[in-house]
């Protein structure tokens, strides 16, 4: 396995759609396994190690946000010298509720496919974090990292949710359904949301137990996951979740790479410009940003309120 981490190559960059698919293809097959799962979904495994990143993902995100064009898992394969599994949707998912899906974790739960690894990370985002928890099932004991995942869609339980009425004609009450449920044989799930997406923190606030942490980005919008990446910080927090040692307080370092994200900064300056009461904090703010000279518009703002008479 050592070896296969060592020697574990790969080239995806400037390829069109058909010829990355057989490429990523190709690759899976050379160091592990590629299989088909029903009409629009790919298994890509990898086999490198006994510590394990099973993450859910599209074909469009990976391509447009992951490095390297790969999928999350291979550059822990590369620096880590983990296996990875990705489940990865050809097109927008269906939540990753096909039979075809449930079919596949079935089989690996009766193969024992999950015992031959020592730790087991689920991975996802958004409707990929909604399966990422709700197969977590497949292997109890192992560690969940959740980006602003859906608990469920079924009308009767998240009516307040319209923004995927689409997904309201999926079933959400068979098997691997009800995501919060699923987790719970899980040795510890962390969900990351934004808290002024409402719907993301009625979804989040459906995660309760002992073994469930809660983790806030506010300000970061409805794709957090992927400001994280731009923020550089998902590989810590992959690693320390897969770790078992991501908390509030190792993620409190990790959230200060915030501070010269240049979307969170327009957004608070947003959320805070034009409102009397928030002056003050608008004054630090400005002090803050405009320290380093980058942002001129901030330290013209900072003026403005310093001949108000506002100071810190």
């Amino acid at each position: 396995m050592k070896d296969t981490a060592a020697a574990f190559t790969y080239d995806l960059g400037d390829l069109d759609h058909s010829a990355w698919m057989e490429r990523v293809e190709e690759t899976a097959e050379e160091f592990g396994h590629a299989e088909s799962i029903g009409p629009d979904y790919m298994a890509l495994l990898i086999d490198a190690g006994r510590t394990l990143l099973v993450s859910f993902e599209t074909v469009a995100s990976v391509r447009k946000h992951n490095d390297d064009d790969a999928p999350i898992g291979w550059e822990f394969v590369q620096s880590h010298g983990w296996s990875s599994l990705t489940l990865m949707a050809n097109a927008q998912p269906d939540w990753f509720r096909h039979p075809a899906m449930f079919e596949y974790f079935d089989r690996m739960i009766d193969d024992g496919f999950f015992d031959d690894f020592d730790q087991v990370l689920f991975y996802g985002a958004g409707a990929a974090g909604y399966a990422a928890a709700a197969y977590s099932v497949a292997a109890p004991e192992a560690q969940v990292l959740i980006i602003q995942p859906q608990a469920t869609l079924r009308p009767s339980l998240a009516r307040w949710d319209r923004r995927h009425l689409e997904a309201r004609r999926l079933d959400f009450t068979t098997r691997f359904g009800y995501a919060p449920m699923m987790v719970e044989t899980a040795e510890k799930v962390t969900v990351v949301h934004d808290p002024s997406v409402i719907e993301d923190a009625m979804h989040a606030s459906l995660f309760t137990g002992d073994n469930i942490t809660h983790l806030s980005c506010s300000y970061l919008g409805p794709n957090a996951d992927l400001a994280l990446i731009a923020m550089d910080v998902m590989p810590d927090m992959i690693e320390q979740a897969m770790d078992g040692t991501l908390t509030a307080t190792s993620f409190a370092s990790l959230w200060r790479a915030r501070q010269t994200f240049s979307p969170y900064l327009r957004t608070l300056f947003r959320r805070l410009n034009g409102q009397d009461r928030h002056e003050r904090l608008l004054a630090r703010l400005y002090r803050h940003v405009g320290a380093n000279g980058k942002w001129p518009m901030f330290y013209k703002k900072l003026k403005e309120l310093e001949a108000k008479g506002i100071t810190l």
